[in-house]
């Protein structure tokens, strides 16, 4: 019962959630893959790292094709996302952290980035119903 309690919660936070909170949920699920494959990796656990791998890949692949090419942001990101995307391919076949952290780092810094720009939005919305 719990457990179906959790997966409704889950499915009602992405069916509400507004364009900027899903990839927000996608930057987070992005980096909790990347973090599951560094660790299954470390102890050995490779069908559990590829399964994360590709959970991470498929993640950046959504958010690369979510991306606006009328703004040329976004083809700054198209890069980053490429990147990624190639040492994640590269710590999938090889099997090693590193790739996986160099993703993790750009990835994080991405989302935290991702998280003040939303505040700051959400801020100034406020403060122009205030005035």
């Amino acid at each position: 019962m719990t457990y179906n309690a959790l997966n409704q919660y889950k499915q009602n936070t992405v069916f509400t959630a507004t364009p900027e909170e899903l990839t927000l949920m996608l930057y987070n699920g992005g980096i909790k893959f990347m973090n599951i494959s560094k660790y299954s990796i470390e102890n050995n656990d490779i069908e559990k790292a590829h399964e994360a791998l590709i959970r991470a890949q498929d993640i950046i692949i959504e958010l690369n094709s979510s991306l606006n090419m009328d703004y040329e942001v976004s083809h700054n990101f198209r890069q980053l996302y490429g990147f990624i995307m190639d040492k994640l391919i590269d710590a999938n076949i090889n099997k090693q952290i590193e790739p996986i952290e160099e993703a993790l780092e750009i990835l994080t810094e991405i989302r935290d980035t991702w998280k003040e720009a939303m505040k700051d939005v959400k801020k100034r919305v406020y403060q122009n119903r205030q005035v």
